[in-house]
């Protein structure tokens, strides 16, 4: 998996964290082709997370050089989000299916940045505030890592 080339040692825990809780990892699945600007699913009913790796690339500007010299930070952050975010969507499963009410997301702004990519992702999925919660911790992956031991194990 192509993906894994990106991950570092916060995401590589939250990923074994992910096997541990019996969901699994796909990569570049039909679902990746509802548009170039999705990089991650989390398929409720499989248990499987979905990393759109050529999604990611293609946002990212991904250039195939072995001489790497940060051009290719953008798509490498996009992929770590993509898997914290759908991390979060597994401990709110964990959590009955229900948002997480960490540090009461509902007074918390989400960055100018994010606000399109959460309305794509409600727009999907219908679950506004288990999105924004998403949306919120997800550069956070510390957090991420608290909330999936606390609310899967």
């Amino acid at each position: 998996m192509e993906f894994l080339l990106f991950l570092n040692s916060h995401e590589k825990e939250i990923l074994e964290l992910i096997y541990k809780a019996n969901y699994s990892v796909e990569e570049n699945t039909p679902l990746c082709l509802l548009g170039d600007k999705y990089v991650g699913f989390l398929k409720r009913r499989q248990q499987k997370v979905v990393i759109c790796t050529k999604n990611a690339m293609k946002l990212g500007g991904y250039r195939f050089s072995r001489d790497d010299d940060g051009e290719n930070f953008k798509t490498g952050l996009m992929i770590r989000r993509a898997l914290r975010h759908e991390s979060v969507h597994i401990a709110q499963e964990c959590n009955n299916g229900s948002p997480l009410n960490f540090n009461n997301s509902r007074q918390t702004k989400l960055i100018p940045q994010k606000i399109s990519a959460f309305h794509g992702s409600t727009k999907l999925t219908g679950e506004r505030e288990k999105e924004y919660e998403a949306y919120l911790i997800e550069d956070q992956p510390k957090k991420v890592i608290s909330i999936l031991k606390k609310y899967c194990f």
